[in-house]
């Protein structure tokens, strides 16, 4: 199994909500054996399926407000597709290149994500296993984050491991976060919610994996812990 480079690299928070901080999201370079994401090519016509409509409101712990897709490249969507990968079912496969998540499903298809990925110099590869997951996590910004970004310091308060900003609906983490553990170590990457379903598609995060709420919550409701969770380097054939 890849090792991950356990130096923690924040940066990019915002002012207007933390919406732009990750949950002790850093940065490595692993290389990993190469994968296949490359869809199936049937002999016939191509196998389509249209994006899932779930993008309403949700009534849970803190609503979740509905998510107007009309001005997000449509390929972002939630959707199943035709999956060739040598992955099996249950699998997690995050390709950050195409700005997608894959949950591998039985009978070659994928259920499809759109997902926010590293930035530059925050990107890593490797294999990483669900250890827990959390809905409506607090988040907890490293020191050394704090000591760089004072500003933060007046959205921070007390809570129950350590000071940080708890669960709900102004923590950078959204509904559901799924933290990523190596060799029973935590590397300080999660999947997780966003405050900013806009920046899905794009190198944004410090590390971690940004999702839609409502996708979050969809993908948390469908992975056990213990999901294997496989994030392709660059050399990976997709």
């Amino acid at each position: 199994m890849p090792s991950i480079d356990r130096r923690v690299l924040l940066s990019g928070l915002s002012m207007a909500g933390l919406s732009m901080a990750l949950a002790g999201c850093k940065s490595t370079q692993t290389s990993l054996p190469e994968l296949s994401l490359a869809p199936q090519a049937p002999a016939a016509a191509p196998l389509a399926f249209a994006p899932t409509p779930t993008y309403g409101a949700i009534q849970d712990k803190f609503p979740v407000a509905a998510f107007d897709t009309s001005n997000m490249n449509p390929v972002y969507l939630r959707r199943q597709v035709p999956y060739d990968g040598k992955q099996p079912p249950g699998t997690i496969v995050i390709d950050p290149k195409q700005h997608f998540l894959y949950l591998v499903q039985p009978g070659g298809t994928a259920i499809r994500y759109g997902v926010g990925v590293g930035k530059q110099g925050f990107g890593w590869s490797g294999t990483a296993t669900i250890n827990s997951k959390q809905e409506w996590p607090d988040w907890y910004p490293p020191a050394e984050m704090i000591a760089r970004r004072p500003d933060i310091k007046p959205q921070l308060s007390k809570l129950q491991s350590g000071v940080g900003v708890p669960g709900g609906l102004s923590n950078p983490l959204g509904a559901r976060a799924m933290y990523l553990w190596q060799d029973n170590k935590d590397t300080l990457y999660r999947i997780h919610g966003t405050l900013e379903p806009n920046t899905i598609g794009t190198n944004v995060s410090s590390g971690c994996i940004r999702m839609i709420n409502q996708d979050a919550i969809d993908l948390y409701s469908r992975v056990p812990v213990g999901t294997k969770v496989v994030v392709l380097g660059s050399g990976a054939q997709v």
